[in-house]
């Protein structure tokens, strides 16, 4: 990611963490993606948002390319598996056994995905596809 791209990106995660709509970052993460088109990071967030706004094919689609840019980033698996089951799509225990063994070895990715966890139930509550990762995870 050139400089530009990696501002961009800090200051719509600095948006997000203050609070901003879902909705509204959504098409600065597009725009991040569409210009870093290999960052699995911007792809995570951006389904993730999707993810907020019930919007769970954009999001599996996000989610895909994220993983296939980090295979071994517990967060896009974890975004991958919400947007699956949100999705009624088949297949979502590897997603989350990878995620799993993954946090179980990086104490610091399992801290990061378990307060993401509750940042996504906190603003969407009663979220039952979260429920159930966070139900496999911890």
């Amino acid at each position: 990611m050139t400089q530009t791209v990696e501002s961009l990106f800090d200051a719509a995660i600095e948006r997000y963490k203050a609070g901003e709509a879902p909705a509204d970052l959504i098409p600065v993460f597009k725009d991040i993606c569409d210009r870093a088109p290999k960052s699995a990071a911007a792809w995570a967030c951006l389904s993730w948002l999707y993810l907020l706004t019930d919007k769970p094919n954009s999001a599996l689609k996000a989610a895909q390319k994220s993983v296939k840019l980090s295979p071994q980033d517990p967060q896009s698996r974890v975004n991958l598996a919400v947007a699956m089951l949100d999705a009624g799509k088949p297949g979502v225990r590897q997603h989350v056994e990878i995620a799993g063994q993954v946090m179980t070895v990086a104490e610091e990715l399992r801290t990061e995905v378990l307060q993401n966890i509750e940042d996504g139930l906190s603003r969407k509550p009663g979220w039952a596809s979260l429920e159930r990762v966070k139900g496999w995870l911890t």
